[in-house]
């Protein structure tokens, strides 16, 4: 189900400027009420609401992407001097563009760079920052020097890097993630492999962004069984699921137009999990 016609799309619809953007485009963080939305959080929420590259809104942003990432033209004018900013925007808006376009020769360019260095990373079977450094040189000619550049620990690696890797090396990937402390920067900051305790909460809403992001490698049903026992486990009476009104946060929720009503928030926690559950079983 889309929610295309929602207030929720509306309020960000209405909100774009000239060119059919939303300001710069970098942060992944919360909206902050009363301030203006960045481009990317607007599209991580329509996107959530049910958009793809075939509406007109994104388009206009995957387009400006394209010619991003080409070196045509700039995305906006922000920079953050502690990161070779030009590398990391190409990492960034290669992996928006796949997540919309996954076959998209302009980010799969981008994508194969990060996918040599991380067969280079897990060559020894298991994840080393040794071999990713060298593997980050032998692809840019340079050493790592910001936190980034090493270590596959961010939202975009993730999004970047599903299916262009080795069957092997996307296992020891997933492995990975699922065993890394700090979880996937941007979305969850926690281990994956250890369940929320409390089900009806907001961190079950993040644990499954993490869970959805995951879901788009070929492996992932393999790799997720524990995943679809515990969901499994929390439904409800009636089939259904629920992760309290603590769960809004205005990204992932709400769907529907209101959670007024609990069987409105029921319906869009179910929604959700049912669609992970397609993916993952």
């Amino acid at each position: 189900m889309d929610h295309k016609n929602s207030i929720w799309a509306k309020q960000i619809l209405d909100s774009r400027n000239a060119e059919g953007m939303w300001g710069n485009f970098h942060t992944l963080s919360r909206p902050v009420s009363n301030k203006a939305i960045t481009t990317e959080q607007a599209i991580r929420r329509l996107r959530i609401l049910g958009f793809t590259r075939e509406d007109e809104a994104i388009q206009i942003v995957l387009e400006r992407m394209y010619l991003c990432v080409s070196g045509e033209r700039k995305i906006d004018n922000y920079f953050e001097k502690t990161h070779d900013w030009p590398l990391f925007e190409k990492l960034m808006l290669s992996a928006w563009i796949r997540l919309f376009e996954p076959e998209n020769e302009i980010a799969l360019e981008v994508a194969r760079k990060w996918a040599f260095i991380a067969e280079g990373a897990f060559r020894g079977g298991q994840y080393s920052k040794e071999d990713d450094a060298e593997a980050f040189q032998q692809q840019f000619g340079r050493k790592p020097k910001s936190g980034f550049e090493t270590g596959f620990g961010m939202f975009y690696h993730a999004a970047l890097l599903q299916g262009v890797l080795s069957a092997e090396t996307e296992s020891l990937l997933l492995d990975y993630y699922l065993s890394r402390p700090e979880g996937i920067y941007y979305i969850y900051n926690k281990c994956l492999g250890s369940l929320p305790e409390t089900f009806a909460s907001r961190e079950t809403s993040s644990y499954l962004a993490a869970i959805e992001l995951l879901s788009g490698y070929r492996q992932a049903r393999e790799k997720l069984k524990f995943v679809v026992r515990w969901l499994e486990t929390n439904k409800d009476e009636n089939g259904k699921w629920d992760l309290g009104a603590g769960a809004k946060d205005g990204i992932y929720f709400p769907l529907s137009d209101s959670w007024r009503k609990q069987e409105f928030r029921i319906a869009d926690c179910t929604e959700r999990i049912t669609g992970l559950l397609q993916k993952i079983i």
